[in-house]
């Protein structure tokens, strides 16, 4: 099916396309195609350095174009080759390509009375074979479609004479796939949301000459053509070509190839542009819903990031709070107790007096729990004798109590401490 419609696109040329004087954004901005069949080519330009020679093809070229017309002349034919696929079949002939470099030398190598206007760096003369390119455009990203858009308007230039402008438009578009870009699907969807749909009896000899409305045309002549031969088939489009070919107005052979009029086609065509073009498929599109999701995960990352930050914040104001009262307990600690009732802070303890014969309290903390080894064997030692003076002798014994505890009732012999009691 899509070489039969590719085939019958190539059927359906016509060379009735006219000079723009301003373009649209793409490759429309910059290329141009010249009709008319008056304009004899001369001899060989003088600025011509060189020539290159392939099965289809004669590339001229100037000496600054010799090494893009090398590239050129390896590629040109695999290029043809794609539209004869696509086509079906091959337009007859030889084409010539002058190539030169910079605007001077694109402008010299033109034909005479057919001067390339001052946007365009690729020219098109579909009545003698001839397009014209500027080699530094071949080097752009929409370089080497702008070439086939040409190489398009002569092919079907040389099939038929008198198409309208839409059609042929609409035609190479569909050829060289730009009908797919996302400038035409915009430009239609501005026609419209703004019904600004343009008619195509207004699109058969003249072009508009706003940028904006040049757009829409192109846009909407591609989407038209595709629509008839979505409805028709390539069987009702082979008919019309026929049809013309044998020298029938373009309307009348429409009639008869799909048995209706461009007049009914053309309003079946727009009641359909709503739901293609408006509103209703960017709000359903699957494209729209990974837009939503993709925008939905950033502002999901963006904000974990914010609360990830948030959260480091915190811990460190926690670390430096810790460390801060880290120091304040240690100053407080080498500063001494102090004490919980507002009072001044207390002295360093006192080392406990050493006294003869007797142990030193276990704590100075009352309340502390009495040490028991400094009395473990003090009741043997008592009654060996060991550990006592040699001058205590038994009469200096203090008697007894009932309880087993000694009593002491004042100051001891010999002005020394009382004995601690012992249990």
């Amino acid at each position: 099916m899509l070489r039969l419609f590719a085939f019958l696109m190539m059927l359906l040329a016509a060379p009735g396309v006219f000079a723009q004087e301003e373009g649209p954004r793409g490759i429309h901005a910059t290329e141009a195609v010249v009709t008319d069949r008056a304009l004899v080519p001369h001899a060989r330009p003088t600025l011509v350095a060189g020539e290159l020679r392939t099965r289809r093809f004669v590339i001229l070229h100037t000496a600054k174009a010799a090494g893009a017309a090398k590239a050129l002349a390896g590629q040109i034919e695999g290029v043809r080759d794609a539209f004869g696929a696509m086509l079906g079949r091959d337009w007859p002939g030889t084409t010539e390509i002058r190539l030169g470099v910079g605007r001077q030398e694109f402008e010299a190598l033109a034909l005479p009375g057919g001067k390339p206007p001052g946007w365009a760096v690729a020219l098109a003369y579909p009545g003698h074979q001839i397009i014209l390119l500027d080699a530094l455009s071949l080097t752009d990203e929409e370089g080497p479609t702008t070439l086939r858009h040409e190489l398009a308007h002569v092919a079907l230039g040389q099939l038929a004479k008198s198409w309208p402008r839409w059609f042929q438009e609409g035609v190479a578009q569909n050829l060289t796939d730009e009908r797919y870009s996302v400038a035409h699907y915009s430009a239609l969807f501005r026609a419209v949301t703004q019904e600004r749909v343009l008619h195509f009896e207004d699109l058969a000899d003249n072009w508009p000459d706003v940028p904006a409305d040049v757009e829409i045309a192109y846009a909407q002549s591609a989407a038209f053509v595709a629509f008839l031969n979505g409805k028709y088939g390539a069987q009702a489009l082979g008919q019309l070509v026929d049809g013309v070919s044998a020298g029938e107005p373009f309307e009348q052979a429409f009639g008869k190839a799909f048995h209706s009029s461009l007049l009914l086609e053309e309003q079946d065509w727009r009641e359909g542009l709503a739901a293609r073009y408006g509103w209703l498929p960017l709000t359903t599109s699957s494209a729209l819903l990974w837009l939503t999701a993709s925008v939905l995960c950033v502002a999901a990352f963006v904000r974990r990031t914010r609360q990830k930050a948030a959260r480091m914040t915190e811990l460190a104001a926690e670390d430096a709070a810790e460390d801060a009262a880290l120091r304040l307990l240690a100053a407080a600690r080498a500063a001494g107790p102090v004490p919980t009732d507002g009072a001044e802070p207390l002295s360093p303890a006192l080392p406990w007096p050493e006294w003869p014969g007797a142990t030193p309290p276990a704590s100075s903390n009352p309340s502390a729990p009495r040490q028991p080894e400094a009395l473990e064997g003090a009741p043997e030692a008592l009654e060996s004798g060991a550990g006592l003076p040699e001058d205590l002798d038994a009469e200096d014994e203090e008697p007894e109590s009932s309880s087993g505890e000694y009593e002491l009732d004042g100051e001891a012999p010999s002005g020394r401490p009382p004995k601690p009691t012992l249990h």
